[in-house]
């Protein structure tokens, strides 16, 4: 049997067709899977939000309103700095 130049890219256009779907497929799982982790990166910066916010009425009542607001943006930082040398740490 003799293989023609058009037997090689018919072959090549189905292989191309078939890694085409594949390709779909993934970008669309992907996009599915950036979207949901966006998602939760917004519910988890509200919840600090939330929790920062609760600190901050507990230690208003104990140290007055200032010194709450110096101590909650001093924690706020630190956390802040901790997250930053992580990713510093895991991107390496």
């Amino acid at each position: 049997m003799r293989t023609t130049l058009s037997d090689f890219v018919i072959a090549f256009l189905d292989l191309l067709e078939a890694e085409g779907r594949t390709l779909r497929r993934q970008t669309v799982r992907l996009g599915w899977g950036l979207g949901f982790v966006l998602l939760t990166v917004l519910i988890a910066l509200a919840a600090v939000g939330f929790l920062l916010w609760g600190l901050y009425q507990y230690a208003a009542a104990w140290v007055g309103p200032a010194a709450a607001a110096l101590l909650l943006a001093a924690a706020a930082l630190v956390l802040a700095l901790l997250s930053a040398a992580l990713a510093v740490r895991w991107t390496r």
